[in-house]
């Protein structure tokens, strides 16, 4: 088995520092937020793992069936001897790709978490030996240097996590990722769809709970990381569609008056009853507005696929 190489373009002390930056700005202001890259400790991971499973939760299930069925056809235009792919996690969904790019030479997976790098890649090594990973502990929002590998490169940005940036915050992604293009490299972006609100809603309220447990973890987190006495239970767990926006907006609602200190930051943050902490958007698309993000940042949708009921979207977009 190859040994795989490992870059840390991410200082040791980047994400307690932007913990600290992120906890300290949107609890201080009003309306108060936090970011939702902040729910995935090991403990909110876990419970996203068992999201995904959650009937009601489809764009995991939507967008592995497009995998599935569309890979050969993604592999051919794309032409790839090098797969890219942002905020690679486990990278299970990759495997996909894996095995349909037939040219394939080098993975390179970008993540914030070294664990997840080094579990994915010597999984990944054990089943495709011959394969070349380059894993770099980055921020791929915060501007990305890839390793010099072997063209034409696809990058892949799945999950639909570009819908938790906002408007202004994609473009500049966009842009940046652009930027990181040569002719012939493609872009490889996952979507969800605009569909009925009772189905977006559910999706992020289950009846089992396992998405309200999931959103007052990041409380747990701030209170681990920066000594905050947050009590998650004092919070009601919150999912409303924003027709206009377009996006679904989970929300923490203090169920009273109380006060959070966090030592930490030398802050105390009051909270009065039934005051909202906004912890994530979600952005749902349609074609044509994912066509114009990606041409103004100089991009060119080449192709779009869709799973079986039309809920989630793959495009493949080349340099304009």
């Amino acid at each position: 088995m190859k040994p795989f190489l490992l870059t840390r373009t991410l200082p040791e002390d980047a994400t307690d520092a932007a913990l600290r930056a992120d906890v300290l700005h949107g609890l201080s202001r009003r309306p108060k937020t936090l970011p939702p890259k902040w729910f995935y400790d090991a403990r909110g991971s876990e419970l996203f793992e068992e999201i995904t499973r959650l009937p009601e939760y489809y764009p995991t299930r939507a967008e592995r069936e497009i995998l599935i069925d569309r890979a050969g056809e993604i592999a051919a235009a794309s032409g790839a001897r090098t797969l890219v792919e942002l905020g690679s996690g486990s990278s299970e969904k990759t495997r996909h790709l894996l095995d349909a790019l037939a040219d394939l030479h080098s993975y390179v997976p970008v993540d914030v978490s070294e664990s997840a790098l080094r579990g994915a890649a010597e999984a990944l090594l054990k089943e495709r030996p011959g394969l070349s990973v380059h894993a770099l502990i980055a921020d791929f929002t915060a501007g990305l240097t890839l390793p010099e590998t072997p063209g034409p490169r696809l990058v892949a940005f799945l999950g639909g996590t570009l819908g938790n940036l906002l408007p202004a915050e994609r473009s500049v992604f966009l842009k940046s990722v652009r930027d990181l293009l040569a002719p012939g490299d493609t872009l490889l972006l996952g979507t969800d769809l605009v569909k009925d609100e009772e189905v977006l809603v559910a999706a992020y309220d289950d009846a089992a709970g396992v998405t309200a447990a999931f959103n007052r973890n990041v409380l747990s987190v701030v209170d681990r990381e920066l000594g905050a006495d947050f009590v998650p239970e004092d919070f009601a767990h919150v999912a409303r569609w924003n027709p206009r926006e377009e996006w679904i907006e989970m929300r923490l609602r203090a169920r009273r008056s109380l006060t959070v200190k966090i030592p930490e930051l030398d802050l105390v943050v009051p909270f009065e009853a039934g005051e909202e902490l906004r912890t994530e958007v979600s952005a749902k698309f349609r074609e044509d507005g994912v066509r114009g993000e990606l041409a103004a940042a100089g991009l060119r949708l080449a192709h779009w696929w869709t799973d079986s009921e039309d809920r989630f979207a793959l495009s493949l977009s080349t340099v304009d």
